[in-house]
């Protein structure tokens, strides 16, 4: 069964990651897929695997370098996209950063930069795409927030405000498009095995541990799953919803 079989999806930070893995999922299940990137390398790996789980000849995948925290940048690659496929139907904002600091140390340029690249990007890309999504009488739009933006956690203090915030925007914006037929829903990852986890040390790996019932960090595969779960017909009565996908974590 392909779950999103013709879906036209947009996945920006897409090229690694969690990111990359819900690309390569959705074209699993017969989406066409484009990704929002920054580095030209590895969107081109990225578009080798998705070639490589193609499922007909007429799925389509592409790949844009685009600087997400940059609305100009966005609405008109976004404006190029939809001239070339007629309509997106399914929106995942997942570009993300870390500035990671104590608040009393953290430069006005590692706020900021976190901000606009978790944050402002997403009423970039939402904004961009509401009217479509309007016009064509649906869409889904998915939000990868973290389990941070529901806790909180020392030192991520910019982190943290960004992906609350998302949360937020997440709530807000189900509201004004429920009627619309636009579903508008978060994930809220835990701890996930990727290269930003991989910085850690081992030390605040088992300390992290300690707090997940399951006992182990998740895969990309993990968020990449509830992505799908929600960029399809399957979710058709959730919006406004925060999904957390972390091992128990967050209970």
């Amino acid at each position: 069964m392909q779950l999103l079989k013709a879906k036209k999806a947009l996945i920006t930070g897409g090229t690694a990651g969690i990111g990359k893995e819900i690309a390569l999922s959705f074209a699993k299940q017969g989406a066409d897929v484009a990704i929002f990137g920054t580095n030209e390398e590895r969107a081109a790996e990225v578009l080798k695997e998705l070639e490589l789980n193609r499922l007909s000849s007429e799925q389509k995948f592409l790949s844009f370098i685009v600087n997400v925290s940059d609305k100009s940048s966005v609405e008109s690659t976004i404006q190029q996209l939809i001239a070339a496929w007629g309509l997106i139907d399914v929106l995942v904002n997942n570009a993300g950063i870390t500035r990671d600091g104590l608040l009393m140390r953290m430069s006005e340029e590692d706020w900021d930069t976190v901000i606009d690249v978790n944050l402002k990007s997403i009423y970039n890309t939402c904004q961009a795409l509401v009217r479509p999504m309007i016009k064509a009488k649906g869409g889904k739009i998915i939000n990868i927030s973290s389990v941070v933006g529901l806790t909180g956690n020392a030192g991520q203090a910019n982190y943290a405000a960004s992906k609350s915030g998302m949360i937020g925007f997440t709530k807000a914006l189900a509201q004004e498009l429920a009627t619309r037929g636009i579903c508008v829903n978060c994930i809220a990852p835990g701890f996930i095995q990727t290269r930003m986890t991989g910085a850690l040390t081992d030390g605040q790996k088992e300390g992290i541990l300690k707090k997940i019932p399951m006992g182990r960090m998740g895969e990309p595969l993990d968020i990449a799953n509830a992505a799908v779960f929600l960029a399809s017909n399957l979710s058709d009565y959730m919006t406004g919803q925060v999904l957390t996908v972390d091992g128990g974590m967050v209970m």
